[in-house]
């Protein structure tokens, strides 16, 4: 496969090698490669069909921190996600991968990616410096061979330094070793006799060159100085020494000591031990080597699993003029200790799970190493028993959380778990890992009220649109499946439906009033209220409420007996008939409301004679004090009242005229005076006649109203069989009892009446202490019912 680097315009192939092997993919291809770069067909190489990628969750689990790769869903290609530079990745190392893990559900499948990353020859060696200097005395036999500053090339392999090239010479020449770590070094080779009275120095180009195509190839110069004598360097006991150390021994802990003899004599002979130039600082900051002594001793931490083996080149150099060296090989091993505890890593598939998720349901996946060897590598994993969850192990130290219990959100919504991990060291060291994992609503709880049923006490004549009660059905599930809606259902009430009497807020459950309630029309009502979550499915519960109405006193007594018109009603009285106490007649009077407001006094208010008449305060009848003489008034005038027990109590007046009627005698008398004509004239006759055809005609629809009313009341007696009457009061707990009260029928013709007129009236007491009696209509019948009675009132 050929793809197109961003840095040149070059054609670099590909190689993708894709095999699986014990259930692992690998894959190799190029560092530097472009975004949507062609890895590998990863639905194909683990025989999937494509559209099972996205059915069966696929996704890649990586442990590094940026996502190198990604798969396309759509056709199942691997591909490159991010710019991968090898150098940064790996460093030196020889071999560079990725890996990650392919995981996919139903079933739950893991497969392990190896992506070999593959070398470019993007970088070209260079040398610590651009100028090296060489003293080389004249003395120095060819064949001599001087280490030379070796090139760094970041790239590996056949990208990293292959050869180097010194410029045309006839005294030196240049030999290429390779080292045990596969890099390669350059040393100066001495081919012929120097001569300082010929040539003193010499200016060489040293070049080194990967073994790329094309090559890259970077260069130093050499500046060789030839000195005389001293024509021996020192030499080592050993061309190698070896030694072993515990990783993170102390610091001045002894690894070896070198030593090398000169042949020479005196200040020729005299050596200094170093480290050469191979030496990397790493390795300067972990060893220091004493220039007098040749002790190699540790400065800095050592760690077996950074590097298990250090090479040392180190030199002698002697202290006569142009000094030689000697050069020697230390090579440290180091030994593995239990240093290193357990490391977890958990890639969270899902951080929520549904409370109604099934047992074995995937959490996490968890991958668990040890840097440490042998069984200091080998870990244990586990989670607290107490909890709902469970890890099952999937490859080698790999396992995946699962549930094993069904969840409950209402009773715990958030899980802390708890992962610890432990290795085979003695003692063990451990590691512990907490994730958070919360338990997600499902709708599996109905909206509950705090009551089943509700009693609301209105006062009647309330404002329309006023809240007069406010119910609350609480939910435990979460967002939509919590939010509670009300409404009120549109169960038939009588003549009309709940919802024409209120209506709800169906946010917060605010009852509102949408009439103003009569308490003469209506006393009690029911509705159902009906509470429904917003889950799917929703659910939902009901609560009644009961909504009574309170009287009012807005009712002001009614006076219907006597008769009366424009509030005045006339009542003849035959004198030789009256005694003390006898009834004149009795005012019946009547009020809408209900127990305190409908309980009446009569008073008298003004009297022509108040000598002649008393009222009484509970019954209203009128009764004569004393017999009439001649000597009294004809006609009486009496105006009284009526009020109610209510606060404020309201009343009404009426005004009676009696008319006293003479004995015969005296009527004979009285009516056959002779009137002289001074008292007539032809302007009071004409009045006359008019006021006298205005009171025919008013009597004449009096009489035909009268008539009228008459007839319906007959109607309504013939349609009861029976006068049943009765008093309601209430108990201490508020609701209304009954029981039957004495009826009376109140018979009275008044004097020159021809006709007799009937009320039946309920005597009705307020209460068993009370020594006032209410009178009002009672309905033959009137049905009865725990929240009140439904006073029906016939007006005769």
């Amino acid at each position: 496969m050929v793809n197109t680097l961003s840095s040149g315009a070059s054609f670099i192939f590909l190689l993708c090698v894709s095999d699986l092997v014990l259930g692992q993919i690998h894959y190799s291809m190029i560092e530097e490669l472009e975004h949507g770069a062609f890895v590998g067909n990863v639905a194909e190489d683990l025989a999937l069909n494509v559209w099972e990628l996205s059915a069966r969750k696929f996704r890649l689990v990586s442990d590094e921190r940026k996502q190198y790769m990604e798969v396309n869903l759509e056709n199942g290609i691997l591909f490159v996600n991010d710019r991968i530079d090898r150098e940064q990745i790996c460093r030196q190392s020889s071999t560079c991968s990725l890996t990650f893990q392919i995981a996919l559900d139903n079933p739950l499948e893991i497969h392990p990616i190896a992506v070999e990353i593959l070398d470019v020859n993007d970088n070209s060696p260079r040398f610590p410096k651009s100028e090296f200097s060489l003293q080389i005395s004249e003395l120095i036999a060819p064949g001599a061979r001087f280490p030379l500053e070796s090139a760094h090339d970041q790239d590996v392999g056949t990208n990293a330094v292959s050869t180097y090239n010194i410029s045309p010479n006839e005294h030196f020449g240049l030999k290429v070793q390779t080292r045990s770590d596969g890099s390669n070094s350059a040393e100066l080779v001495l081919e012929k006799y120097l001569d300082r009275e010929q040539q003193s120095t010499f200016q060489l180009i040293l070049t080194a060159i990967d073994g790329a195509i094309p090559q890259r190839s970077g260069t130093t110069r050499i500046m060789i100085t030839v000195v005389d004598v001293n024509d021996n360097a020192p030499v080592f006991s050993h061309e190698v020494y070896r030694a072993s150390v515990d990783e993170n021994v102390a610091k001045g802990t002894l690894v070896t000591k070198v030593n090398a003899v000169d042949l020479d004599e005196g200040i020729n002979a005299e050596l200094t031990y170093a480290f050469t130039s191979h030496v990397s600082q790493r390795i300067r900051e972990l060893f220091t080597l004493d220039p007098t002594t040749g002790e190699i001793r540790v400065q800095g931490v050592l760690d077996f699993e950074e590097s298990s083996v250090y090479e040392l080149d180190v030199e002698a150099v002697d202290n006569g003029f142009a000094g030689m060296a000697g050069h020697a090989k230390v090579i440290v091993e180091l030994i593995d200790r239990n240093d290193n505890a357990p490391e977890l890593d958990v890639t969270l598939v899902s951080s929520a799970v549904r409370e109604d998720a099934p047992p074995e349901t995937v959490i996490a996946l968890i991958s668990v190493s040890d840097l440490d060897s042998g069984e200091y590598g080998h870990v244990q994993c586990q989670v607290p028993v107490q909890l709902p969850f469970k890890l099952l192990k999937t490859l080698r130290n790999n396992y995946k959380l699962v549930t094993k219990d069904i969840l409950n959100r209402e009773t715990v919504p958030l899980y802390t778990i708890s992962i610890s991990a432990w290795d085979g060291g003695s003692p063990p060291l451990s590691t512990n890992k907490t994730i958070l994992v919360s338990v997600s609503d499902i709708n599996d709880n109905a909206p509950r009220f705090t009551q089943s049923s509700y009693n609301v006490y209105l006062m009647e004549n309330n404002t329309p649109g006023a809240s007069i009660f406010t119910v609350t059905a609480l939910d435990p599930d979460l967002d939509y499946n919590g939010e509670v809606s009300y409404s009120v259902l549109a169960n038939q009430m009588e003549e009309m439906s709940a919802p024409a009497y209120v209506s709800i807020n169906s946010r917060n459950g605010n009852i509102y009033a949408l009439r103003s309630f009569d308490y003469e029309q209506l006393k009690h009502f029911q509705i159902k209220v009906h509470a429904q979550d917003n889950g799917s499915p929703p659910l939902s519960s009901t609560a009644t409420v009961n909504v009574i109405i309170l009287d009012q006193n807005d009712n002001v007594p009614v006076i219907v007996s006597p008769l009366t018109w424009n509030g005045s009603a006339s009542v003849e009285i035959a004198p030789q008939s009256v005694y003390p106490g006898y009834l004149v007649t009795k005012v019946i009077a009547t009020d809408e409301d209900s127990g305190q407001n409908a309980r009446l006094s009569y008073y008298l208010l003004e009297s022509t004679d108040p000598s002649l008449f008393t009222m009484g305060l509970l019954t209203g009848e009128i009764r004569a004090t004393r017999s009439f003489g001649d000597q009294d008034i004809i006609t009486e005038r009496l105006v009284f009242g009526v009020k109610d027990n209510g606060q404020p109590s309201l009343s009404s007046t009426a005004t009676i005229s009696f008319v006293v009627l003479s004995n015969v005698t005296k009527s004979s008398e009285r009516n056959h005076r002779p009137r002289t004509s001074a008292y007539f004239s032809d302007l009071n006759r004409y009045l006359i006649i008019l006021l006298g055809s205005t009171s025919v005609l008013f009597l004449i629809i009096i009489i035909f109203l009268v008539s009228l009313k008459c007839k319906q009341d007959r109607n309504i007696a013939e349609d009861y069989s029976s006068t049943i009457c009765c008093y309601s009061r209430r108990n201490s707990n508020n609701t209304f009892t009954r029981s039957p009260a004495a009826n009376e029928q109140l018979n009275y013709t008044g004097p020159g009446q021809n006709r007799s007129c009937h009320y039946a009236v309920c005597l009705s007491p307020e209460s068993s202490k009370s020594d006032f009696l209410f009178l009002k209509p009672c309905h033959p019948t009137l049905p009865f019912s725990d929240s009140g009675i439904r006073d029906t009132n016939a007006r005769i």
